[in-house]
């Protein structure tokens, strides 16, 4: 019996001594990760911040382009915007685009399908005459399926009544 309560205590011992203090090396318990003997502070990797990624084409060139209601033709502003994707797409032939084209949720399926179709195919054009080869660019149409902004008011509309150019690596056979 006394051979059974040492051992108790000293199971009891050890789980205690087995939990963790997250504060066991100090107050900043972080890694320094620069260069040995330096203090110079490490700069996150941020891929939005690389030209040659999609994060920087999505995010500082812009991967969408709005359209008018009931229209498929681009402003001028769609323009501006669909020139920087040409450019990029250029410069990074590693990458394919798929176009998808959207409308906001007035309307039949049919007709919004048909208005998508038309959204995408018109930026694939402008691509194109861009000087994009047509082989690295497909397009889709969703319609009204993926709504950007779900709500009955004209801001929600505008926001779906869009283009998306979807980079993605891949290649061209």
């Amino acid at each position: 019996m006394n051979t059974l309560i040492k051992a108790g205590v000293l199971i009891s011992a050890l789980a205690v001594s087995a939990c963790t203090n997250p504060n066991r090396f100090g107050e900043d318990s972080s890694t320094n990760l620069s260069p040995a003997g330096t203090n110079v502070p490490v700069a996150p990797i941020n891929p939005a911040s690389d030209p040659a990624t999609p994060q920087y084409f999505s995010q500082t060139i812009g991967d969408r382009v709005l359209f008018p209601v009931d229209q498929s033709t681009l402003t001028p502003t769609a323009m501006g915007i669909l020139d920087g994707q040409a450019q990029w797409l250029l410069t990074n032939s590693d990458y394919l685009a798929v176009i998808e084209g959207h409308a906001d949720e007035q309307g039949t399926r049919e007709y919004n399908l048909a208005l998508g179709a038309r959204r995408s195919n018109a930026v694939r054009e402008y691509l194109v005459s861009k000087g994009v080869p047509s082989n690295r660019i497909r397009t889709i149409s969703y319609g009204k399926e993926r709504p950007a902004a779900v709500c009955s008011a004209e801001s929600c509309y505008a926001e779906n009544r869009r283009s998306v150019t979807v980079i993605s690596i891949g290649s061209l056979s």
